[in-house]
């Protein structure tokens, strides 16, 4: 199932995306759960039975929202790519890098990335983003994946100069509207297996980013197992599984994002995030 998070006529819902069709599941099971993140929370117990007796809306008549909007944690993966560590000029990493993302920096499939009015660094950074449907913590490597509802496009767009500052991400990684989330999670079932498929940034059209799956340094099992350490993982925690190599600001000269520019993040078999960058009033 594709499933996403959308407003019609100013009423938020959630429910499937089916072809050209988005499936209002949220309306029929209203008097069970209140959005995606408790539908996901009973593991969509009913949710495609329900479907049956959805409304149904033309996909260009609804507005998008990111697809999990009240996420508890988004954890994000740094460095975690070879080829973007080596960019990056840092050693060799022997666990996984983790920064946060607060869900209030979050944008919407076909929303704008807002590029900060303090800074001429906004960057791009295509990622493909899990989304957690059961919870636990000391989740064992071989057990994580049952752990995972679905899998969506992410840009986490970034501030670098702020990044920069100190030694902690936090600043460039939490400005409102740099993180682009959708515009659906598709569920494991439908996605099938992750590490051959590929991911791709495009800027105005252009490939800035690609990379497969299994070039990953640390594979999704691993950063579950690493996150559910020292955090218990809840239904609808968000982790953003890391960048390839590519980012603007290794560029010579560097790609900054600027606005009018189009960025896409597409996943092989999953679908494409697609943002206009827009400066801050």
């Amino acid at each position: 199932m594709k499933l996403s998070s959308v407003r019609i006529e100013g009423r938020l819902t959630w429910g499937i995306v089916r072809g050209n069709e988005f499936l209002d599941v949220g309306q029929v099971m209203a008097h069970q759960f209140a959005d995606l993140k408790a539908a996901i929370a009973a593991n969509l117990d009913g949710v495609a039975q329900a479907s049956a007796q959805a409304p149904s809306y033309a996909l260009n008549s609804v507005e998008w929202l990111p697809t999990i909007p009240n996420p508890q944690k988004i954890l994000c993966v740094g460095l975690n790519y070879e080829m973007h560590r080596k960019e990056t000029g840092r050693s060799d990493v022997e666990h996984p890098t983790i920064f946060v993302r607060f869900a209030s920096s979050q944008t919407a499939h076909l929303s704008p990335m807002i590029k900060p009015k303090v800074s001429a660094e906004f960057d791009y950074e295509g990622e493909l983003a899990l989304v957690i449907g059961k919870a636990g913590r000391y989740i064992e490597r071989d057990e994580a994946l049952a752990h995972v509802a679905g899998y969506a496009c992410y840009n986490d767009g970034s501030v670098r100069d702020f990044q920069r500052h100190t030694h902690q991400y936090t600043p460039g990684k939490n400005f409102p509207g740099t993180g682009a989330f959708g515009p659906w999670m598709m569920t494991p079932d439908e996605l099938g297996e992750l590490s051959k498929l590929t991911i791709e940034t495009r800027l105005n059209g252009a490939v800035v980013q690609s990379a497969c799956f299994d070039q990953m340094i640390f594979d999704i099992p691993r950063q579950i197992e690493y996150c559910s350490q020292f955090t218990r993982l809840e239904p609808g925690d968000v982790i953003l599984t890391g960048t390839p190599g590519g980012i603007g600001a290794k560029r010579n000269p560097p790609l900054w994002l600027r606005a009018g520019d189009v960025v896409e993040v597409e996943v092989e078999r999953l679908g494409i995030l697609t943002n206009r960058i827009e400066e801050e009033a």
